[in-house]
């Protein structure tokens, strides 16, 4: 079993970020879980940039589904309107990875890795890995091994409760999970009420890393 590592946590450049999310950041302030046309989503990389300078976001991951291309190709976008003198958000490098936690398959948004790293090789070419690879704690490992920080994604979305998996994603080392999140799939994006506040309960108590994100897949980066 891979213990929990708050000492990791806290030494991650991203981690300070994290301890500040709040209902309220999202989705104008914060944004980490959103997806291109290079998954399944219906912007392209430099529309998704655009949107983001335009809302006025201080920090952004995009987390296609197994691949970075939408997110370098977002941070090519934002590389050139920062030369152009333009305030643009910081781009966390960020990926969605499918795995199984306590048999259920769920998703786990890894941020903040380092870049084509070997660990995170066979998770990044387009589609879900087969075989023990699949596993979460492969998944975690994997995250690590590239110097990323591991988060449940949307917990409330799966067929187990949430409490279930926080639990195990808890027990098994995970940073943390995505804490705000409309469940409502709303077309502006608000934080679903009650399950939500349930679920930053349960994060807090453990001393987990909480995340928000809009987990765009249409057409506005603000909702659904």
């Amino acid at each position: 079993m891979i213990s929990p590592p708050p000492l990791r946590q806290l030494s991650h450049p991203l981690a300070p970020v994290l301890a500040g999310v709040s209902p309220a950041c999202c989705p104008t302030r914060l944004n980490f879980h959103c997806h291109t046309v290079c998954s399944d989503g219906s912007l392209q990389p430099e529309e998704l940039a655009e949107q983001a300078i335009a809302i006025g976001l201080e920090h952004l991951a995009v987390t296609d589904h197994h691949g970075i291309e939408g997110s370098n190709r977002v941070a090519v976008a934002l590389a050139a309107a920062r030369q152009a003198g333009v305030a643009v958000p910081t781009l966390w490098r960020g990926v969605e990875i499918s795995c199984l936690l306590e048999g259920c398959l769920v998703h786990v948004l890894a941020l903040g890795f380092a870049e084509e790293h070997p660990s995170l090789h066979p998770y990044l070419q387009g589609s879900s890995v087969v075989g023990p690879a699949l596993r979460a704690g492969a998944v975690l490992s994997a995250i690590r091994e590239a110097g990323g920080l591991a988060l449940l994604a949307h917990p409330a979305r799966y067929r187990l409760p949430f409490t279930t998996l926080i639990a195990a994603a808890a027990d098994l080392g995970f940073d943390g999970a995505e804490t705000w999140y409309d469940y409502a799939l709303q077309p502006r994006w608000q934080a679903t009420p009650v399950v939500c506040d349930a679920i930053a309960r349960a994060m807090a108590s453990r001393g987990l890393l909480q995340s928000c994100g809009t987990d765009t897949h249409g057409l506005d980066l603000r909702g659904r």
